[in-house]
């Protein structure tokens, strides 16, 4: 009976209607809109998630005016996230992206975090992966209560996301 209680974690391929990328969700994922300001920058960010046991696997993504915004949308969505759980980063890696399309190649940049923190008295971990491709900038984050957030699936959600 104790096992019929316990999370499963149905991976799913999804191709978002609505931004360039793909990604596998753990569960069927829901989508909503809204605005949020990045650091002084206004934008509409669309966040596609799904929740197994309190484990929260999201991918967040909007358009800025042009890529310097874009890029400094990816340090503000981070300060924001790690801010929301009240955590500190426990290992960060940021890169500069270049990709191939069109006539010239996008630039952007990218951030991978751990972290840990508390919400509400209780321990929290969140993983992220923050990225800019030319205006577009997307949040991939798996955030939850710290024993409930398996490496595993963790790594299988973060390895699935390709911007295209």
């Amino acid at each position: 009976m104790l096992a019929a209680c316990s999370p499963t974690y149905n991976w799913r391929d999804y191709n978002s209607p609505t931004a360039p990328f793909s990604a596998m969700f753990p569960d069927k994922p829901v989508t909503h809109t809204r605005s949020v300001n990045l650091d002084g920058m206004n934008a509409d960010m669309t966040m596609t998630a799904a929740e197994i046991d309190g484990a929260m696997f999201a991918i967040g993504t909007g358009e800025a005016p042009d890529a310097a915004k874009a890029a400094a949308a990816v340090s503000a969505m981070k300060i924001a996230l790690v801010k929301n759980i009240g955590a500190t980063v426990t290992s960060e890696k940021a890169s500069a992206t270049a990709t191939a399309g069109g006539a010239a190649p996008t630039q952007g940049a990218s951030i991978d975090i751990e972290a840990k923190g508390m919400q509400n008295g209780v321990p929290m971990r969140l993983v992220g992966h923050f990225e800019s491709r030319g205006r577009r900038f997307y949040q991939v984050i798996v955030m939850g209560k710290e024993k409930s957030v398996p490496q595993d699936e963790v790594d299988m959600f973060m390895r699935s996301f390709k911007p295209n």
